[in-house]
């Protein structure tokens, strides 16, 4: 056979096309792999930082944890009663109430001291559910200057000038 038959033969040309079938099929399975390769890289780098991340976020959320429950316990204590602050403000507030009720009726000090005590406990509770404003809040941006209350008379002066020389013991 000679080369002429060989190149016009339809088998020659049928193999030939199958054979750039192959090599082209083979040329897609290797990019394919290669690419599957770049993948798993990618997925495995992008895993271990995951991985890095989840525990990051782990340990802060642990530390978040302890922070909240020694702010509970904090609060707890805070809010148990004894002698806190607010709890000593709040009595405060509710002695100098009853303080000013009492100037009003002097009279029978016992029963008015307990009806007015009685009466700023009921004041600072309403307040303290929201019902009113504090009276606090009104106090502290309506008060006197320094100014007003250094010409004020002082204490000692109101109960020597309030006795008048009257001794009621003889």
């Amino acid at each position: 056979m000679d080369w002429q038959a060989i190149l016009t033969s339809s088998f020659f040309w049928g193999f030939m096309l199958g054979l750039v079938f192959c090599v082209l099929s083979l040329f897609a399975l290797f990019r394919s792999q290669g690419e599957l390769k770049r993948f798993r890289r990618m997925l495995s780098d992008k895993l271990e930082i995951d991985a890095d991340q989840i525990a990051t976020l782990k340990k802060e959320v642990a530390s978040l944890k302890s922070e909240n429950e020694n702010m509970r316990i904090k609060i707890g204590a805070g809010a148990g009663g004894g002698n806190n602050l607010q709890s000593l403000e709040r009595h405060l507030e509710i002695y100098a109430r009853s303080e000013k009720a009492m100037m009003v009726s002097a009279p029978g000090f016992a029963g008015a001291w307990e009806n007015a005590k009685s009466a700023a406990m009921s004041e600072i509770e309403d307040e303290e559910r929201g019902k009113s404003l504090p009276r606090r809040i009104f106090q502290k941006l309506f008060a006197p200057s320094k100014e007003a209350a250094k010409n004020l008379p002082q204490k000692g002066e109101i109960i020597a000038a309030g006795s008048g020389g009257d001794n009621l013991d003889g």
